[in-house]
C-alpha cells in the first residue's frame, strides 16, 4: 500500500514539473526557425494546448489521434509538423488533407498556404462545386499538399489521367467523426487502399465515435492520443441562455433580440436551406445586414457570403449545420440556435463559433413547445442548467404586425425566386443560384427598427 501511495505521489510530483517546464513557443515544441516567424506574423503569440501535445510528438515521427474541441488550432497542429518534414524532404504531392466540407477545405489550405507562405508551398482544394477540369489542372501541377473532400477526391483518383497518390508521405484526416458521419466511409475505404502504407497519419475528431476507433484501427499504426477535453463541454468564457416561446412568435422574438444586442455579430443557426433562405429574407426586409449560408447555394456563393460576414461587411450570418464546425470566424460575439439542433452534440459545435480564442460570446437556443426534450438532451450532455434570456414579453408583442408583413414578403420572395429557378432550369440547365433570392430591397416603411428612446 505504502509503495502505491509512494508511486502516486511521485507521478503527482512528475506532473506537477511536466507542468512547469510546459513548452511557451513554437521553438520550444522544435518547430524550424522560419515556420516560428511564420506563426509570429499569423498572430500565434503562443501555441495552443492541442499543439503542445501533439506538435512534438508528429516531430517524432508517430501517428497521432488528436481529441480537441472546436476552436482550439487544430489545423496548426498537423500543419506544422508537415510543414516541418517538407522543408527536410522537399516532395510534390507530400501530404493529404480530409475533411467534410467545402468550407474547411479552403481554410485549411488558406493556412497551410499562410504559414508556408516564405518557403513556397503549394497547395491544391479538391472540392464538389467547382469545375473539375481546373482541378485536374491544379492537380496535373503536383502541389504540395492537397486538401480534398473524400468524394471529389475519388472522382479525380479514377478519372484524371496521371493523378494518384503513391508517392505520400503524410495522411490527415480532419474532423474525422464527421467524415463519416455523412457516409463518406466507402470513399475514405477507397482511399486508404490506393495510397503508400508506409506514410504518416493524423486523425483528428471532436467525439471518439465507434465509427472513429474503427478507423484508427485500419489507417494509424501505433497511434498517441492527444486529448485536450475528453468530455463533451463549452468554453468557460460562453455565456448560455435559453428562450422558451411558443413556436409562432420565433420570428418576432428573434427580432427582438437582434434589436437588445444591436451592434454585435451574430450567427443564427436553421434546421433546413429553405429556412435559412427564408429567414434571412425577413431580416433583409427589416433593414438587417443578413447573409444566408446553406448547402443549396453554389460555392461561389458560399464563399462570397462567408467572406462578407468575415470582413464585416454583414452583420448577421444564417447557416444550416454546414457551418457549424471547423469554420474559423473569428469575431461571432453572439450565437442563436434559431432551431435547436436535433443532435446534441450539434450543439457544442454550434456554439463553439463564438468565445473562440480566449474571447467571451453568448448562445442563445430557441425552445418552443416541441422542443422541449431535445433541449433537456443538450443540459444533460453538457452538464448544466441554462438560465433564461431576460425578456420584455409586452415589447416583443409590439413587433408583430412589422414581423408578419415582413413574413409576407419573404415567403413572396422565395415563391418568385422557386419559380424563377424553375424557368432558369428549363432554359438552359440547372444553373444554382441561391443568394439571388436575396436582391431584397427594405419593403417593410422604417428599414431596421430603432431601439425606442428611454430603452
Amino acid at each position: 500500500m505504502a509503495a502505491s501511495e509512494e508511486h502516486d505521489s511521485s507521478t503527482e510530483a512528475l506532473e506537477t514539473a511536466a507542468e512547469e517546464e510546459e513548452p511557451k513557443t513554437f521553438k520550444d515544441l522544435g518547430v524550424t526557425d522560419v515556420l516560428c516567424e511564420a506563426c509570429d506574423q499569423l498572430g500565434w503569440a503562443k501555441p495552443t494546448k492541442i499543439q503542445i501535445e501533439a506538435i512534438p510528438l508528429a516531430l517524432q515521427g508517430r501517428d497521432i489521434i488528436g481529441l480537441a474541441e472546436t476552436g482550439s488550432g487544430k489545423t496548426g497542429a498537423f500543419a506544422l509538423p508537415i510543414l516541418n518534414a517538407l522543408l527536410e524532404t522537399p516532395q510534390r504531392l507530400f501530404a493529404l488533407v480530409l475533411t467534410p466540407t467545402r468550407e474547411l477545405a479552403f481554410q485549411i489550405s488558406e493556412q497551410f498556404e499562410a504559414l508556408g507562405s516564405s518557403i513556397g508551398v503549394q497547395c491544391a482544394v479538391i472540392v464538389g462545386g467547382i469545375d473539375s477540369m481546373s482541378q485536374s489542372l491544379a492537380l496535373a501541377k503536383k502541389p504540395h499538399i492537397v486538401i480534398a473532400t473524400p468524394g471529389r477526391l475519388i472522382d479525380h483518383l479514377e478519372n484524371t489521367k496521371g493523378f494518384n497518390l503513391r508517392a505520400l508521405k503524410y495522411l490527415v484526416m480532419d474532423e474525422a467523426d464527421r467524415i463519416l458521419n455523412m457516409d463518406f466511409e466507402t470513399e475514405v475505404d477507397k482511399i486508404l487502399k490506393v495510397i503508400p502504407r508506409d506514410r504518416k497519419t493524423f486523425l483528428f475528431s471532436a467525439t471518439m465515435t465507434k465509427k472513429v476507433q474503427k478507423l484508427q484501427r485500419a489507417a494509424l499504426k501505433n497511434p498517441v492520443k492527444c486529448a485536450v477535453s475528453s468530455k463533451y463541454q463549452t468554453v468557460e468564457k460562453l455565456q448560455q441562455y435559453y428562450l422558451f416561446i411558443p413556436s409562432k412568435f420565433k420570428d418576432t422574438y428573434l427580432v427582438y433580440i437582434l434589436n437588445e444586442l444591436a451592434g454585435n455579430s451574430f450567427m443564427i443557426f436553421c434546421s433546413t436551406c429553405n429556412n435559412t433562405q427564408r429567414t434571412a429574407l425577413l431580416l433583409r426586409n427589416l433593414g438587417f445586414t443578413a447573409i444566408p449560408l446553406h448547402g443549396q447555394m453554389s460555392q461561389s456563393k458560399r464563399l462570397g457570403s462567408l467572406n462578407k460576414f468575415k470582413a464585416k461587411a454583414r452583420s448577421i450570418l444564417l447557416a444550416t449545420d454546414v457551418a457549424s464546425r471547423g469554420l474559423d470566424i473569428p469575431h461571432v460575439d453572439v450565437v442563436i440556435n434559431f432551431d435547436i439542433p436535433t443532435h446534441s452534440k450539434d450543439y457544442i459545435h454550434r456554439v463553439g463559433r463564438t468565445a473562440r480564442a480566449g474571447r467571451s460570446g453568448k448562445a442563445i437556443t430557441f425552445v418552443t413547445q416541441y422542443d422541449v426534450e431535445l433541449f433537456q438532451r443538450i443540459e444533460h450532455l453538457i452538464g448544466k442548467k441554462l438560465p433564461v434570456f431576460p425578456t420584455q414579453d409586452e415589447e416583443v408583442m409590439m413587433l408583430t404586425e412589422r414581423v408578419s408583413e415582413a413574413q409576407r414578403f419573404a415567403r413572396m420572395e422565395l415563391r418568385e425566386h422557386g419559380e424563377k429557378k424553375k424557368r432558369k432550369r428549363e432554359d438552359a440547365g440547372d444553373d444554382d443560384d441561391t443568394e439571388g433570392a436575396i436582391g431584397v430591397r427594405n419593403k417593410v416603411a422604417g428599414g431596421k427598427m430603432k431601439k425606442r428612446k428611454g430603452r
